[in-house]
């Protein structure tokens, strides 16, 4: 597209074609089949003091060139306005990236694709002997966007992005008629990743049900506790990646304080990396600002490294943009947000970390994480390690910890990353982002 764009004002234009669709049971009962289309546009318009804002459904030319015209004439024109710090930090990039364009493109999916892949997986993983389960719940969704971004300056991309899953969740009644649930759910990017999986979910059913029914309560105090990587990744995501979104520092002088650059901040052995290259969920190869997305090593063999940065936190902070201006859908301004953040690999053996351990606690997986200086972590299941040998599931309330001392406290980083996909919110918007890490071992956390 193009559009005229006025003079000593920075313009930029977000354009979106987004699809999704979902089906959903409940034991035999239908809940959702639903599929969806919105095509819409926000206008922005910067005179170096205000942002001026537009949006539109109707994404035509001429209806989008209107909105222009009338946000040029409520803004200010400032002939200095390509020297504005914010404008500056506003790379010129011209790309087309359609990599789902093709035979894997969710949106040739049809209803029946979306019952089938359902119906599969109720067929091969309910088992009505097992009295314990009260309640199956089984479902698929896709998204599919696609963006386009054209600015004053320059920019034309065009790129696109889709994403799929299936979950199935058992709601299982424990022991004393205590309510447990548990199960399975993946992310893909394409429609045939999603079968043929159903050992996948029947294991974590079964690991569900001997959990309610044998749990037994553990006894708060400070452990010796092994993180499975899923664990890792939202102890790095919650506690540690949210720290790095440079926004958040603007009007915070302690926080840039407690997070000076080129200090330690970790064990030797923790590395956290953010990138936007590699096919996990926060996939993003150009911001919503037109940046290029860079590898940020946050943390760097336990030096603070990096932090992730919009065009505005950059400039304010006197460093490079690094492309995680993000926003939910055209209705949002971008802000700072994670991609794909994740504790690097180590050099231990996940098996022989476990084996260290005398009397501690294994994290094996997790409801809620919350992360600032003290993190917490709120689990499904925990099991007891004795002598270097997993034994009894626990029943946990939650772990804590302080994130500065934690940081420190990980004293062996599994050679076993693993990526997890969902969603992270952050002031009224939710971004897909993915988090990753390895089996970890830290030295001392408090359990209740």
């Amino acid at each position: 597209m193009k559009f005229n764009f006025p003079e000593n004002l920075y313009t930029d234009v977000r354009i979106e074609d987004t699809k999704n669709a979902n089906y959903s049971m409940q034991d035999d009962e239908v809940l959702g089949n639903g599929e969806t289309q919105v095509k819409g546009a926000m206008i922005r318009i910067f005179d170096g003091k205000m942002w001026y804002t537009a949006e539109t459904n109707d994404i035509s030319t001429d209806s989008i060139q209107k909105k222009i015209d009338e946000l040029a004439a409520i803004a200010k024109p400032n002939p200095k306005i390509l020297k504005n710090p914010i404008v500056k930090n506003f790379s010129v990039n011209k790309a087309k990236i359609m990599k789902f364009d093709g035979k894997n493109n969710l949106r040739n999916l049809t209803l029946k694709d979306r019952k089938e892949i359902v119906d599969y997986y109720r067929e091969k993983c309910t088992d009505k002997s097992i009295t314990e389960i009260k309640m199956t719940s089984s479902s698929f969704w896709y998204w599919s966007t696609i963006k386009e971004l054209y600015t004053s300056k320059g920019t034309e991309i065009i790129q696109d992005y889709q994403r799929c899953a299936f979950s199935m969740w058992f709601q299982i009644l424990g022991k004393e008629n205590v309510p447990y649930s548990g199960g399975k759910m993946f992310w893909e990017f394409d429609f045939d990743s999603l079968k043929n999986r159903e050992d996948e979910i029947i294991a974590e059913r079964d690991r569900a049900l001997d959990f309610a029914k044998n749990n037994v309560a553990v006894e708060p105090g400070e452990y010796v506790c092994v993180l499975s990587p899923s664990v890792t990744s939202v102890f790095t995501h919650e506690s540690f990646g949210h720290k790095s979104e440079a926004d958040f520092m603007l009007n915070d002088k302690t926080l840039r304080d407690e997070w000076t650059m080129g200090k330690q901040v970790a064990n030797p052995k923790v590395s956290i990396v953010d990138e936007g290259d590699s096919m996990h969920h926060g996939y993003c190869v150009y911001d919503d600002e037109g940046n290029k997305k860079k590898e940020v090593y946050l943390i760097k063999d336990g030096i603070l490294s990096g932090r992730l940065h919009d065009a505005k936190s950059a400039s304010v902070l006197g460093e490079e943009p690094t492309g995680n201006a993000r926003a939910q859908n055209y209705n949002f301004a971008p802000m700072v947000r994670m991609t794909n953040t994740y504790m690097l690999a180590g050099p231990d053996n996940p098996d022989e970390i476990i084996r260290g351990v005398k009397d501690g606690i294994y994290v094996y997986d997790w409801n809620y994480g919350t992360g600032n200086s003290t993190f917490t972590i709120q689990p499904q299941k925990c099991y007891k390690i004795r002598d270097g040998k997993l034994c009894e599931p626990l029943r946990v309330n939650v772990v804590t910890g302080s994130v500065f001392q934690t940081l420190f406290d990980i004293d062996a980083v599994g050679t076993d990353l693993k990526f997890y996909s969902g969603t992270c919110g952050k002031n009224g918007q939710s971004m897909p982002t993915a988090t990753g890490g390895p089996t970890i071992r830290v030295k001392k956390l408090t359990i209740n």
